[in-house]
């Protein structure tokens, strides 16, 4: 067992233990956690007295390990454009657990991501959940997949009406690119039905599998949508088509943030600590996350890697919890909100019994200037440590 105490632990579901203690088992799950434990004469002690320690940090949107860091153009692998349409490709078979964003996301804190296809198709294929230790991708995943990636906007219109000359052009055609998708998905999945049912052969369809599986609310649709237009866009045809859905990015939430809060949407915001690059994204503000929570949106902050370095995911929260964002709600957005959004909260997202061990340990309080993060742990493993200069 690996015993840590004396440390400030901040578990965000439960109250907050100071000079608290933490149990891990050699199978890297929290066996106990609380003040003045028992321990046995034989259990390793780390002892953190002075320490904050907060669960891994899980960063919702990245393309970590599928977009070029170290290694240029030659590992852009984010986006599948020479067709609009690719629900079939699937994020995990472009990554690479050795690149260094992987080494930068655990210097960050962060101990899982969701890693997503790019944003250049209307559907863009699968997403999958990781941590973000080790070598073998397989061994890595959590949950696999974790949505089906889709986009809005200017990108796709740049990839492909600008850059290729064939549809979609227009905002009107990306939507009903993605409407016509689904239907087809829908009518494919009634004919595989019919087929099962009557014991006949039926051909496996890989692109409109994973649009059945979110038709079938198996995993949500995950769209890039910037500008308000776009997201009340794709609230619109999610409701239409009658499936979950996750708005990525939502820049301009803050303008339409009531509307968002009736509909329950679910934001992930960021990436921030950025400019305004391209037109749709004029109306950016870091109260953009403060906003949405405030109508009751549930808000995850995420980095998009590589377009904010995952290394400054808990900077990028400190300053939305400065421009308005609660400490506590700030706290959720990078913990236990995207952990629920993902569907891995039995797992990760805050420190409990029988939870994975991953953890943070900071040299003062979140979002403080004093707070930098010294050692990330997964699994009751160190995986990453603050060297001393």
């Amino acid at each position: 067992m690996l015993v840590i105490k004396g440390a400030k632990i901040y578990p965000v579901v439960g109250d907050v233990l100071d000079n608290g203690t933490m149990i891990v088992g050699d199978d890297g799950k929290i066996k106990d956690i609380g003040v003045n434990l028992s321990i046995n004469d034989n259990d390793k002690v780390l002892d953190l007295t002075g320490k904050v320690i907060i669960p891994g940090l899980i960063d919702c949107h990245t393309h970590v390990g599928i977009w070029g860091d170290g290694e240029g153009r030659a590992g852009y692998d984010g986006n599948e454009s020479v067709r609009a349409i690719t629900g079939e490709v699937r994020a995990i078979d472009a990554v690479n657990p050795l690149q260094i964003s992987f080494e930068g996301a655990r210097e960050g804190g962060i101990t899982t991501v969701q890693i997503l296809p790019g944003s250049g198709n209307p559907i863009g294929g699968l997403g999958f959940a990781c941590k973000t230790y080790g070598t073998i991708i397989d061994d890595m995943v959590i949950k696999n997949p974790t949505g089906l990636k889709g986009a809005t906007g200017e990108n796709p219109k740049r990839a492909h009406g600008q850059s290729q000359g064939h549809s979609p052009a227009t905002r009107m055609g990306t939507a009903s690119a993605i409407r016509e998708y689904f239907n087809d998905a829908r009518e494919y999945g009634r004919k595989k039905k019919e087929a099962e049912d009557n014991g006949k052969i039926f051909d496996i369809n890989l692109n409109l599998e994973s649009g059945l599986m979110v038709l079938n609310k198996e995993i949500p649709f995950r769209v890039h949508a910037h500008r308000h237009d776009d997201i009340a866009a794709v609230v619109r045809l999610c409701e239409e088509l009658d499936i979950d859905y996750s708005i990525e990015h939502c820049t301009d939430g803050h303008l339409i943030a009531e509307y968002l809060g009736k509909k329950n949407v679910v934001a992930m915001v960021g990436p921030g600590l950025s400019s305004s690059s391209k037109v749709e994204t004029a109306n950016f503000t870091d109260a953009n996350a403060a906003i949405l929570a405030s109508h009751g949106v549930k808000v995850c902050l995420m980095t998009d890697h590589p377009f904010l370095n995952c290394r400054y995911f808990l900077p990028y929260a400190a300053i939305a919890h400065k421009y308005g964002l609660s400490f506590e709600e700030a706290l959720k957005a990078i913990t236990i909100n995207p952990a629920e959004a993902l569907g891995i909260n039995d797992r990760v997202g805050s420190l409990g019994i029988d939870k994975d061990a991953d953890f943070v340990v900071l040299a003062g309080e979140p979002f403080s200037y004093k707070g930098a993060v010294e050692a990330t742990y997964i699994e009751g493993k160190c995986v990453w440590e603050r060297e001393l200069y």
